[in-house]
């Protein structure tokens, strides 16, 4: 049932981009553009260094600097810590991506894997700084308290998922694995290709997800629900100058646009569910959690509107 219903949704889009090309060629415009002027040289320099670092084992250094005090915070093992010096800087889908790798490599157990995904996965901190509040809230006072609640909604909602994943007991780390005997070159090479194969991926969920927002917004329909929740929720990097062009009000649009960059958007759960292709990380409970963790944002956000 499951295949005869994504077969019927690829048929649809497809009809769709045959009878209406000019919205197609707009949105895989924008995505492409996006992708190349932003993600390309945000991502790709941290996606290739962070492929050196767990391949040469420079991750040791930055565990061993960060490691105790990650480790007293969130549980995790010192390895576990760069997945969340990762999530939190480098932004989506990097924080799946690296918590990938170190499942791979056996820096950590699949179920410390499990527990990092579920919080580290993360927008970074230039682009909530940049796009979100300066470019589309058009509010720079609220800058701090955007990056605030952004960075301690996550926080927050890693204790609680810390009593789920570690019901009383501390995640025990795989074990150091061995060090593959590969010349340096060889790693090179091996690192800069699965980052450009990994920004790729990305590049390509960003166009097609670009294109779907172009074709719904052609549909005749004008609910709030569709216009100011679905559409949005599809892609985050459109979705946020969506609801900011909308008639809300600014407070609403704060409460909105912070909702959906802790979300990140369906776009990036499409991404991280590529990152963790191979590595047994279930993609249902990190939907669930990342709506948790929208839900702790949205209150947060109100909270502050409301006091200040």
């Amino acid at each position: 049932m499951k295949r005869y219903f994504t077969s019927l949704c690829v048929i649809a889009l497809f009809v769709l981009m045959l009878l209406f090309p000019q919205p197609v060629f707009k949105g895989a415009s924008s995505g492409l553009l996006l992708w190349f002027n932003v993600i390309l040289p945000t991502l790709l320099p941290f996606m290739i260094v962070s492929n050196l670092l767990i391949g040469t084992r420079a991750i040791d250094a930055i565990s061993k600097v960060f490691g105790p005090v990650m480790c007293r915070l969130f549980g995790v093992t010192r390895y576990g810590s760069f997945a969340i010096i990762a999530g939190f800087l480098c932004g989506y889908p990097m924080g799946g991506k690296v918590t990938a790798d170190l499942v791979r490599k056996q820096y950590i157990t699949w179920q410390e894997g499990q527990y990092l995904l579920s919080f580290t996965n993360n927008t970074s901190p230039m682009f909530i700084i940049s796009y979100v509040v300066w470019q589309n809230l058009k509010d720079t006072s609220r800058t701090m308290p955007a990056l605030l609640i952004l960075i301690l909604s996550p926080i927050l909602c890693s204790f609680l998922f810390r009593i789920y994943y570690r019901p009383g007991a501390r995640i025990h780390s795989s074990g150091c694995p061995p060090l593959p005997k590969a010349a340096a070159a060889s790693l090179m090479d091996s690192c800069i290709m699965n980052g450009f194969e990994t920004i790729t991926k990305v590049g390509g969920y960003i166009m097609l997800f670009s294109i779907l927002i172009a074709l719904l917004q052609k549909l005749p329909l004008d609910h709030f629900l569709f216009s100011l929740l679905l559409l949005p929720s599809l892609e985050m990097t459109n979705g946020i100058p969506l609801l900011c062009a909308s008639p809300l009000s600014a407070d609403a649009c704060f409460v909105l646009s912070l909702a959906l960059t802790s979300f990140g958007g369906w776009c990036s759960v499409a991404q991280t569910r590529s990152m963790v292709q191979g590595t047994r990380l279930p993609i249902t409970p990190y939907i669930i959690e990342k709506l948790i963790t929208t839900l702790v944002t949205s209150l947060l956000a109100y909270t502050y509107i409301r006091l200040f």
